[in-house]
């Protein structure tokens, strides 16, 4: 029965992309959001109702800059999408066939969605219906017993459920992060309920009045984490009532704002639409107020001159003191994900359409900027070695004036002849050449690597799987900081000491999102031996939150057991291996039209230069 529901995935998911391969991406029409949407928003109910690789193969480096167009004055105009230079121009249709046209593309991408809706949930019934080991069974028994209840309804899953400590600080609250991976198990096994109550009530939460040292978070802010308390109704102590209490930083350890929580937030609202076919969740007024408002906070206008975001430490995954502030890849590759997937679900109107506009400047601009600049290999780290300082031009090659003598001594043995990956982060004469697991693999499930980098990374962790992965994956970072830099850098953390937690530690959590990315690019081998190693100490282990030392041989110092997302991670990845079709619920493909449409707009000034052919060159050349 599982291998005919799986067979007949592939077929839906063939005759899928036979019929969505003219059409563009999907575009809601609903009405634009008011004003008073935001405060319309906290009156609305959360009861929930019931409801239902086409990259190139090589890329080159493109002759122009775009990272200049980051910059562009207000006064600069709109980026419209000009046609190519040597293309005639064609007059503008007639209003009676523009919208027949309309509403023959809103059929087509209709009848896109159902089919592949009908392989999406063919792929659900595999998955239920597929043997599953005493490891499993027992990491769905664990699952289940993390599941937060509010007003008698699911939320979330708390963050772990260790019994031996009596110390939980903020692990028995429900991180936004951290419930992403159980979000994804519940939703590949049909379970979609506990995702729209989470959706809707931390939509609920979001940019609540809370206050650091008397400072109010920007608007659009997702908590990191929310707790249920039971508190006295009116005063009386003998009836209480149910509430959401939200964390945005100002309880946490350093006091940072989660920038992280939003934009996992938009790519769970995609993958919920896309396997349950529930679109209507995606155009409710307070839902597009909350992509929006996330939005707006992500591209406000600033001091800073990269498309990048521009973060402090501890502000994602990497919650701590760990050299990560600036421009870290996580986030970068997050918030490219984030408006890849806001971009499919924005409603269409007059009052969206400077905002569309907004995340096409911003999604081609960044996409440059990281394949780029933060794109290493031993071709390009021979490059930065020879690399002239103080350089001041527009068409300096040392932009970020980097020093040679940055590069580490390790790198120069570590780094594999075939293979590469993006670096950690990227500012004004300094690159962090550290590896980081998740910006590299959320890369290239979103597509913010090309193909050849998305396959150079893989290629390296197969060549340094020792390092990586060993007797656990993954690793969060390598190498770790160790002996003055260990004392500089983290202030000391003992917690962050050398190969533990975020220093270089193992978290199988990673597993999920691995998988993922070798799905994409077709080395399921890889995240078979990954998931293989991972299941030998897993359940023996008690499920930890980490790994310590340099091959991740002994449980972490301080880690917590039984922690969700490491149960909810090697679900994920169990079920995304035996039904690979899933995946796409999560990934995305280049984005052609994205690169027509090139940040490096039409723009008067000769320092903007820059074709939508050379952009396309990336990846067709």
């Amino acid at each position: 029965m599982a291998a005919a529901a799986i067979s007949h995935l592939r077929r839906g998911a063939q005759r899928h992309a036979l019929l969505c391969l003219s059409l563009s991406r999907r575009r809601f029409s609903s009405t634009a959001a008011s004003p008073l949407a935001a405060a319309a928003r906290r009156l609305l109910s959360t009861t929930v109702d019931a409801g239902t690789s086409s990259s190139g193969e090589h890329y080159k480096p493109p002759p122009f800059d775009p990272f200049r167009a980051a910059s562009l004055s207000p006064s600069a105009p709109p980026l419209e999408s000009p046609r190519i230079e040597d293309e005639p121009p064609s007059s503008p249709p007639r209003p009676e066939e523009a919208a027949a046209s309309e509403a023959a593309h809103e059929q087509a991408t209709l009848a896109c969605q159902e089919v592949e809706l009908e392989g999406l949930k063919a792929g659900v019934e595999a998955v239920k219906s597929r043997e599953e080991s005493a490891e499993e069974k027992e990491a769905w028994w664990l699952l289940s017993r993390a599941v937060v209840n509010y007003c008698g309804s699911a939320v979330g899953t708390v963050a772990a459920n260790d019994p031996s400590t009596s110390q939980m600080l903020n692990y028995d609250q429900v991180f936004i992060r951290d419930f992403v991976p159980s979000a994804i198990a519940f939703l590949l096994k049909g379970e979609s309920d506990v995702v729209k109550n989470f959706l809707l009530h931390t939509l609920q939460l979001q940019s609540w009045e809370k206050t650091v040292d008397c400072y109010s978070p920007g608007q659009g802010l997702m908590p990191a984490s929310f707790k249920v308390r039971s508190v006295p109704l009116d005063g009386n102590s003998e009836a209480f009532e149910e509430v959401l209490d939200p964390d945005f930083g100002e309880s946490a350890i350093g006091r940072v704002a989660p920038v992280d929580s939003g934009l996992w937030w938009i790519i769970l609202l995609r993958a919920y639409g896309k396997i349950t076919g529930d679109y209507t969740l995606q155009e409710r007024v307070d839902v597009q107020t909350g992509i929006r408002l996330i939005l707006n906070l992500c591209l406000s206008d600033g001091f800073d001159m990269f498309p990048t975001l521009l973060v402090t430490d501890g502000s994602c995954m990497i919650d701590r003191r760990m050299g990560i502030h600036g421009h870290p890849l996580e986030i970068q590759a997050l918030f490219y994900s984030a408006l890849r997937c806001a971009r499919e679900m924005i409603g269409v109107n007059d009052g969206s359409k400077n905002l569309v506009r907004a995340i096409n400047n911003r999604l081609s601009a960044l996409s440059f900027h990281i394949r780029e600049y933060y794109w290493v290999d031993m071709k390009k780290i021979n490059e930065i070695y020879r690399y002239k300082t103080e350089e001041y031009s527009h068409d300096a090659i040392n932009k970020f004036n980097i020093y040679p003598e940055q590069i580490p001594s390790w790198l120069a043995d570590w780094i594999p002849v075939k293979g590469g990956y993006l670096i950690g982060n990227l500012q004004p004469a300094h690159m962090d050449f550290r590896f980081f697991s998740l910006g590299n693999l959320w890369a290239i499930v979103s597509s913010l690597a090309t193909q050849r980098q998305a396959e150079g990374i893989l290629n390296l962790i197969e060549a340094k799987w020792d390092d990586i992965v060993a007797n656990m994956p993954l690793k969060i970072c390598y190498p770790a900081l160790e002996y003055e830099e260990w004392r500089i850098i983290t202030g000391s953390d003992p917690k962050n000491t050398p190969w533990s937690y975020h220093n270089g530690g193992s978290w199988p959590t990673l597993l999920w999102q691995f998988t993922l990315a070798c799905i994409k690019m077709g080395r399921r081998d890889l995240a078979r031996r990954a998931v293989e190693v991972a299941e030998k100490r897993l359940s023996d282990d008690k499920w930890p939150e980490y790994y310590d030392t340099r091959t991740g041989r002994f449980i972490g110092k301080q880690s917590r057991l039984y922690q969700t997302w490491t149960i909810a991670g090697y679900l994920s990845s169990k079920m995304l291996l035996d039904c690979p079709e899933m995946a796409s619920i999560l990934i995305c493909d280049e984005d052609f039209e994205l690169l027509e449409g090139c940040a490096c707009s039409v723009n008067k000034s000769a320092r903007i230069k820059c074709s939508r052919r050379a952009a396309k060159s990336q990846v067709l050349v």
